[in-house]
């Protein structure tokens, strides 16, 4: 029997795979040191400063973190003179007591079983509406690109430090990287402007985990972004994790599976609400493994983590995708 592990990598070449890959089960994605240090808020935690000065809180009800934006809480409040205001947090200053923790944890990982992750978050473009707040960084692609240009390339050297330092303590197989690039119906920004700003630095960031030893890139972006996608591919990303319903999965799939996988196919809010239903959830996975099937397509929830907003969501999926799994082999004989 194939491990998970073996499993995945079945589905992402085109293989011979057992079974849908469930959700995160190819995964070993424990937090590191960098990212405690950054000191995100945790599920029913508000208004919580984090490492680079965003003030962010994370509602009981909601899905994830968000900053605060009220005016006294901008961090950067002019991007013409962004240096005034921005500053990354020493990855130096992380106490090497905090490293040991996580050699440990990550030594006890299965590597035949699991890839183990790093977990980065938030991305490169998160990173700059957190610090700057989200219309004033769209109105930056227009009236400001220089100043924007250069605080994103700030972002990214400071993302090659983070990539050297978790890889020098941890050797992980691959890198878990959040940055969300779209709302659900379209991209924040045109493919021609987002390739202008992001291709690059994110060619740079994920080649260089590459070479300090990743084997694996899965990006997670729960959004439109279909029109990224040849760009995802060129910047070097194995698997998009968020892939909503508003993308057009099959065609995707179609056209892009020999190059890149997809992780996804059911909306976190269809599924996971107060009062869920089971019925609900086996429909759901019915539709996305029926539909996309069983190669270059990972099923799951589009949230960005092996969780749920409401308790047993995430485990009732597992469930589901496992059963259903039995289900489809048998139906197409494989």
């Amino acid at each position: 029997m194939l491990t998970p592990r073996e499993n995945l990598i079945e589905v992402m070449k085109g293989g011979k795979p057992e079974r849908f890959v469930k959700q995160f089960e190819a995964f070993a994605t424990p937090f590191h040191a960098a990212y405690r240090a950054r000191n995100f808020p945790k599920k029913g935690e508000v208004n919580k400063v984090t490492a680079w000065g965003p003030t962010v809180s994370w509602a009981a009800d909601q899905p994830g973190a968000f900053p605060v934006h009220t005016p006294e809480l901008i961090v950067c409040k002019d991007i013409e003179n962004w240096q005034d205001y921005v500053h990354a947090p020493s990855l130096k200053a992380i106490p090497e007591a905090e490293w040991e923790k996580d050699q440990e944890v990550f030594e006890k990982i299965d590597r035949k079983e699991q890839f183990a992750m790093a977990f980065i978050a938030p991305g490169i473009f998160e990173q700059c509406h957190y610090l700057c707040e989200i219309t004033n960084v769209l109105m930056a692609f227009y009236e400001s690109p220089d100043e924007l240009k250069e605080l994103i390339k700030y972002i990214t050297e400071w993302e090659l430090e983070l990539a050297d330092v978790v890889c020098d303590h941890l050797h992980p197989d691959g890198v878990f990287h959040h940055d969300d690039w779209g709302t659900q119906i379209s991209t924040f920004v045109s493919p021609d402007m987002f390739a202008e700003f992001f291709l690059e630095p994110y060619k740079e960031v994920y080649s260089h985990w590459r070479s300090r030893g990743a084997e694996l890139i899965v990006h997670h972006s729960d959004s439109y972004a279909e029109t990224l996608v040849p760009y995802m591919i060129e910047m070097g990303i194995d698997i998009w994790q968020g892939v909503m319903t508003t993308n057009d999965i099959p065609g995707m799939i179609e056209k892009y599976g020999k190059d890149i996988t997809f992780m996804g196919g059911i909306n976190s809010a269809s599924v996971d609400y107060e009062g869920w239903s089971r019925d609900v959830i086996d429909a759901e996975v019915k539709r996305a493994c029926g539909d996309y099937g069983p190669l270059y397509f990972i099923p799951g929830l589009s949230q960005g983590l092996g969780v749920s907003t409401f308790p047993g969501v995430y485990d009732a999926v597992q469930e589901s995708i496992d059963a259903y799994s039995k289900v489809y082999w048998a139906e197409h004989n494989l």
